[in-house]
């Protein structure tokens, strides 16, 4: 009846992490029930038939697993080996304001930065000119952000700009009430990312190593152990 009640509140809008950090009392509650991506075999049989069933968003009724119940959603599925996406190689200048910006009344360090900014879009010519640029306006920002998916960020307008501008020229200055922003892509590709890297199939080598040793002590302790009744 619990996990009818817990079903209800997400299926009447309440996000999955927020109910499973409350409720949940698997280790993974600290990460508001994520698992990321996993295997079949990783998962009870049970709970991977539902998931084969299951569309992306789908939250699962109570399924009945060893110790009690499991509730799951569904948030992707990919084939091994095979997760192409976009990837956006980028430089990013940021021009601070000192004040927070009213539109209504900007300041005249405000206009000056509008100013500035409008002239390296017209100036700035390749990734290593952008970096220049926001070393020299003293920016608390890294000029390269790390590269970045494109499918994958959050906001729409900035997705579409890194999915269509021209490599190698600046945008167009975007204006928040803390500074302004300018973008450049420096490359744009695709990508496998199914494949692993060498680093991530050595952490991947390790763990199952760590957990193969585990397994083997706990056995020769289980085996060693003496029971001492007194009476």
């Amino acid at each position: 009846r619990f996990a009818d009640a817990v079903i209800q509140q997400l299926r009447a809008g309440a996000p999955f992490a927020l109910v499973a950090a409350q409720f949940s009392q698997s280790q993974t509650a600290l990460e508001g029930g994520a698992i990321g991506w996993v295997q079949a075999y990783q998962l009870d049989p049970d709970v991977v038939s539902l998931l084969n069933q299951m569309p992306a968003g789908a939250v699962s009724n109570p399924i009945r697993v060893a110790g009690g119940y499991e509730i799951v959603t569904l948030r992707a599925k990919r084939e091994i080996g095979r997760d192409m996406a976009t990837i956006a190689s980028v430089r990013q200048l940021f021009i601070p304001f000192t004040e927070v910006l009213d539109p209504e009344r900007p300041t005249q360090q405000q206009q000056q930065a509008l100013t500035q900014a409008q002239q390296f879009q017209r100036n700035l010519k390749g990734c290593a000119a952008m970096e220049a640029a926001n070393a020299q306006v003293k920016s608390p920002q890294p000029a390269n952000p790390g590269d970045q998916r494109v499918d994958q960020v959050s906001n729409p307008a900035l997705r579409d700009l890194l999915a269509k501008m021209p490599v190698g020229e600046a945008s167009r200055p975007l204006v928040a009430r803390d500074g302004i922003m300018m973008m450049m892509v420096c490359e744009r590709g695709e990508k496998n990312l199914g494949v692993p890297s060498a680093q991530e199939a050595a952490n991947i080598l390790l763990s199952e190593k760590i957990e193969r040793t585990s397994r083997q002590l706990m056995g020769d302790l289980r085996r060693r152990s003496v029971i001492d009744l007194r009476g």
